[in-house]
């Protein structure tokens, strides 16, 4: 086996397999210097200014020269001057293609009154403001299977009774975004088919009034959604009493769901990638990609995200466009983020994080290249902005931070009833309601963090397996999650803390 790999005949990098040392020989090329595993070697000459390719795409700019078999990263490469801000071919719609011919794969679901299918069977605890978060997590600490075991003893179809809190909720305009995006990210979940029922609990005197939220949301009060205040209810150990008599009389409902046979075609699966390497591009990506080629054509849907973690990439999205309207709103996304981070005098290339750039990743150019590879090849059906609700099936895009918290509460806001979660460093995440499966990059962090991840995906890079064979793999591996199977994050106790709503606008 090589000791590197060429992705495409014209690069000018190749990526290490493994760790090179000073002498080595990359083809008829000596390496000069100590290389990380993951990192990049400079295949031929290049002056200051050059622009250097990797998937047969820019990653950045020469900024000294670079002499073949070099290191090639941060102290030789960046965006130049223009920050990245180069000519980008969007060439709309051109690379759509014909819809797949459809499948028909099957999984156990809990299917739900209005038509949609869950994957969990959870009662969830809402806060409308920090200052109930306390309430609510005492209330379902009460049902905790891990404190008091005893509470839901005799309600095996229940998966749980979960606390998503936040910390906003006041000190904010109601009239603005940030309002707007809050209302709608907790409307999501309160209506999200892996709750079956859904307590909303607020302190009284917040920005966000609960009364306000049902009624700019379309929402109405039912058995299986509840409100109630600290303030009317007596403070707080009376509402903590009222709401686990609440969620009591609500647990014999919940228990009646049964898992049936469901079409995956109501798969919903948000793709996420967190602390990546120099692999990401290579193989878990890509590798989810596959899957999610497999998905679409079982009818079901994928959720790309994360815009500053596409960007610089967003070109290879619009060609695959159904429809130049769809490609020119995620151009507007994108240029809506350069608006915002010059306000708060940043850049988009304040990625990659330290740990990707230890993995091998330069610039924000290159980890988006391989971020959108987790796309797969289908169609882009649609655009949304942060948690609107997700009506389109296929492969389509969700405007959300690259903060892998806040993104993925977004797809879920949205419907995700699963997430895909690709990792190089080893990324510590899950996700209440919607379970999490985490994929590793590379052998060492399977080897190193196996209880944490889910599938490994670094066999590709070890030459013991293909792209395509592991997209099967990451694709079973979802059906038998939605099933039931539990994910390594859920069985850790994960997803609670993991509710982070996008907080924009003023802090007042």
């Amino acid at each position: 086996m090589n000791h590197h790999i060429q992705l495409h005949p014209n690069d000018d990098v190749v990526i290490a397999r493994h760790q090179l040392m000073s002498g080595d020989w990359i083809d008829q090329i000596k390496v000069k210097g100590l290389i990380p595993a993951g990192h990049k070697i400079a295949l031929r000459a290049l002056s200051v200014g050059d622009p250097v390719r990797r998937y047969n795409q820019i990653i950045g700019f020469a900024s000294q020269a670079i002499a073949p078999g070099e290191h090639v990263h941060v102290h030789n490469l960046g965006l130049g001057d223009n920050k990245g801000d180069f000519a980008r071919d969007y060439a709309f719609c051109a690379d759509v293609k014909p819809s797949p011919a459809l499948q028909h794969a099957q999984f156990m679901g809990y299917k739900r009154d209005d038509g949609r299918v869950a994957t969990r069977n959870y009662i969830g605890i809402l806060s409308s403001v920090n200052c109930s978060a306390t309430v609510a997590r005492a209330i379902a600490d009460h049902f905790s299977r891990t404190l008091h075991p005893e509470a839901l003893a005799a309600f095996d179809n229940v998966d749980g009774v979960v606390a998503l809190t936040h910390g906003t909720g006041c000190g904010m305009d109601t009239q603005g975004l940030g309002m707007q995006v809050l209302e709608r990210t907790m409307a999501g979940y309160a209506t999200h088919p892996n709750f079956a029922a859904v307590l909303a609990i607020g302190l009284g005197c917040e920005a966000n009034q609960l009364k306000s939220w049902l009624n700019h949301s379309g929402l109405q009060e039912g058995r299986t959604l509840q409100t109630f205040n600290i303030q009317d209810s007596g403070g707080t150990a009376k509402t903590v009493a009222k709401g686990i008599a609440m969620v009591k009389d609500m647990l014999p409902l919940v228990n009646q769901s049964r898992r049936t046979e469901c079409s995956a075609s109501h798969l919903m699966v948000g793709l996420q990638c967190g602390g990546s390497d120099g692999y990401s591009g290579i193989s878990a990506n890509p590798a989810l990609g596959a899957a999610v080629d497999l998905l679409v054509a079982h009818g079901g849907t994928a959720i790309l995200s994360e815009t500053p973690e596409i960007y610089g990439a967003e070109h290879l999205l619009t060609r695959r466009a159904v429809s130049r309207e769809v490609g020119e709103k995620l151009v507007q996304r994108i240029r809506w983020w350069e608006h915002y981070t010059a306000m708060h005098s940043g850049e988009m290339n304040n990625n990659p994080s330290p740990g990707n750039k230890a993995g091998g990743l330069t610039t924000i150019l290159e980890k988006s290249l391989g971020a959108v590879a987790k796309g797969g090849t289908s169609n882009l059906q649609a655009v949304y902005e942060y948690a609107e609700k997700v009506d389109q099936h296929g492969f389509v895009y969700m405007d959300t931070p690259g903060y892998d918290p806040v993104s993925a509460t977004g797809q879920v806001a949205g419907g995700a009833n699963l997430i895909c979660f690709t990792t190089g460093r080893g990324s510590a995440y899950g996700c209440a309601p919607s379970p999490s499966l985490k994929l590793a990059t590379n052998t060492a962090l399977w080897d190193r963090q196996a209880d944490d991840i889910d599938i490994n995906c670094g066999d590709i890079i070890d030459g013991q397996c293909s792209v395509q064979e592991k997209g099967l793999e990451i694709f079973q591996k979802m059906l038998a999650c939605a099933s039931g199977e539990p994910s390594k994050s859920e069985n850790h106790g994960y997803g609670q803390n993991e509710f982070v709503p996008w907080q924009l606008g003023a802090v007042m």
